[in-house]
């Protein structure tokens, strides 16, 4: 099929070249040989009388007009995509669906258990596919088609999809049962001569809570990075670093491990975990159905440290990010140690 003469299966392939920048590995990804698909870049080449991709050094660069074209492009097949794919209803009784979520070993841990056994007993054969944030900007596999549905702190959210709120979690310092100096407690000036243990589990982002603090002008010295949430109490152990973790981990992790846990010296917005989908599967059936079940599920979360019992959900499913106040955010802290 054409459209203003061109051949719109070229869309496809100009999508995959831009995504991978390699003509190899689009190729691959296409399911086509390397022959057909540097034809096809070549007749893409003479539509748009530009070269779209060039060779610099080792590696293949978006021209100028390919930059240009490369989220359009992307916009339209996951438009379309979407729009031929959706179904007009949803029988979690029969359905083999399979979503694509990406979260973080955190919630993976504390929230996802619950959400597997009540999927489980509502919809016995829809499968899922959990994929790390590690190397991964969430922003991008949302747009791409790559994930169904991301949980994630919300400030990792984009402001063009909507958002929704699931639970809260607050801070917590935890240290080696047998630290040195910390027994009772830790204050702020210790805190901030302390080492810190710091996880960084987005692409090319900082921790959240090193964008807290540095907002409230406080600096950390940070003195080992890990991309694991979970990981945080066993790599205490052993040491004098402070690591700062979600409270929930601490409650799990304090069970098993010799670690001691205090409240924040510092006072900080608790994590709000929030759920996110492209705007144009708003209205399919079946992710609706999963959002409700992980709304339900959250309802069996043990509560955090020095928090209330967590309210029965609502839904905000058509909230944007942009509608939510920060102070939405401050309905429950740890009081500061003395």
């Amino acid at each position: 099929m054409r459209f203003h003469k061109l051949d719109l299966n070229l869309l496809v392939a100009l999508d995959a070249l831009f995504t991978e920048a390699n003509v190899s590995r689009a190729a691959d990804r296409l399911c086509m040989s390397q022959s057909s698909l540097s034809s096809a870049l070549a007749r893409l080449r003479d539509y748009f009388n530009d070269e779209l991709l060039v060779q610099v050094g080792r590696k293949m660069e978006l021209t100028p007009r390919a930059l240009v074209l490369k989220d359009a492009v992307k916009d339209l097949l996951l438009r379309l995509e979407t729009t031929i794919t959706a179904q007009p209803e949803f029988d979690c009784q029969t359905s083999t669906r399979t979503f694509a979520l990406l979260m973080s070993d955190y919630i993976s841990v504390i929230l996802m258990p619950h959400v597997l056994a009540l999927a489980r007993q509502e919809a016995p054969h829809v499968r899922f596919d959990i994929r790390p944030l590690a190397g991964v900007s969430p922003h991008l596999a949302l747009e791409r088609g790559e994930a169904d549905l991301l949980m994630v702190a919300r400030s990792y959210c984009s402001s063009d999809h909507p958002v929704e709120r699931v639970y809260e979690d607050n801070w917590q310092c935890i240290v080696w049962a047998q630290h040195p100096t910390l027994r009772d407690g830790i204050t702020r000036a210790q805190y901030l001569a302390a080492d810190h243990l710091v996880v960084n589990p987005v692409a090319n982002t900082s921790a959240l809570d090193t964008e807290l603090m540095r907002a409230a002008g406080v600096t950390r010295k940070e003195a080992v990075h890990t991309y694991s949430f979970t990981a945080q109490p066993s790599m205490v152990v052993g040491t004098t670093l402070v690591a700062t973790v979600h409270g929930r981990i601490a409650c799990e992790a304090a069970r098993t491990l010799p670690i001691r846990c205090f409240a924040m010296p510092l006072d900080l917005p608790p994590i709000e975990v929030v759920m996110q989908w492209h705007k144009y599967l708003d209205l399919d059936p079946g992710l609706n159905w999963l959002r409700s079940v992980i709304r339900r599920a959250s309802v069996h979360l043990l509560p955090a440290p020095g928090s209330e019992p967590p309210a029965a959900p609502h839904d905000r499913s058509d909230e944007r990010l942009s509608d939510v106040r920060l102070s939405d955010a401050w309905a429950t802290r740890v009081a500061p140690a003395p």
